[in-house]
């Protein structure tokens, strides 16, 4: 069997960047402490990203092109309340991957120009996929609702799905290393945000809403429901081997 080519610096940066800013905090990372764990010199390290924000913004770039394709179903498809909660939690794996980004979030974005305006037009995105899911919903008299109320129901679901981990870390810092214990407060946001919906859904989507909330209904896996995209990032990017590769 061909043996897969070495992985380039540059990329094993950006993976070891990326779970050191995940596990202790980006603003406790300096470029030497990415250095010394890749076990290369900071030259070597500047040779590809000129400084940490240079490697914040291409983790950021990763992030975004990512989410992007994630905040749609596909076009002649309307989804249903169960396969909007399994849909939340496909997105809470996908978030954890980054979760540095939501945890450090108003430090980053006070200091970051390029993060603060993309990161808004990620949220604005957000409320604009939520919308269109309520929207779809009133069309097929699932939900009752103005659209004055779904404007706040979804800028509430885009509140909720950015601050949740947030949140969480200022009830719980203690845990917030804790894969599994996070991972599961990020599943239960998906409670937290379709429960917005709730008061005005009818018909069959609250019958469903009320089956999830009990157990009734099996929690399905979001690729239960429509075709496989492309392949979402495992809960924790890879072990980077701390040997120079360039």
């Amino acid at each position: 069997m061909e043996a897969k080519p070495p992985r380039r610096t540059r990329e094993r940066i950006l993976e070891l960047s990326l779970k050191l800013f995940n596990d202790i905090g980006e603003p406790n990372v300096t470029t030497t402490t990415i250095a010394e764990e890749m076990e290369i010199s900071p030259g070597n390290l500047y040779y590809h990203f000129r400084n940490k924000d240079d490697i914040i913004n291409s983790i950021f770039a990763q992030f975004e092109q990512q989410i992007q394709k994630r905040l749609k179903f596909p076009d002649d498809h309307r989804p249903t309340i169960d396969e909007m909660w399994s849909y939340l939690q496909y997105m809470a794996d996908f978030l954890w991957a980054y979760r540095f980004l939501y945890r450090d979030l108003n430090d980053l974005l006070a200091r970051n120009r390029t993060l603060e305006t993309h990161f808004k037009q990620i949220i604005t995105h957000k409320v604009r996929f939520a919308s269109q899911l309520c929207e779809a919903l009133v069309a097929d008299q699932e939900m009752v609702a103005t659209p004055a109320e779904i404007e706040v129901i979804a800028t509430n679901m885009g509140v909720i799905s950015t601050y949740w981990l947030s949140y969480q870390y200022v009830m719980n810092p203690r845990k917030y290393n804790d894969q599994e214990a996070i991972r599961t407060e990020l599943h239960q946001a998906s409670l937290h945000i379709i429960s917005i919906m709730a008061p005005y859904l009818r018909g069959r989507s609250r019958q469903l809403f009320d089956d999830l909330v009990s157990g009734k209904l099996p929690k399905r896996q979001y690729a239960d429901f429509l075709p496989p995209r492309e392949e979402a990032p495992s809960g924790a990017p890879k072990n980077v081997t701390p040997k120079d590769s360039r």
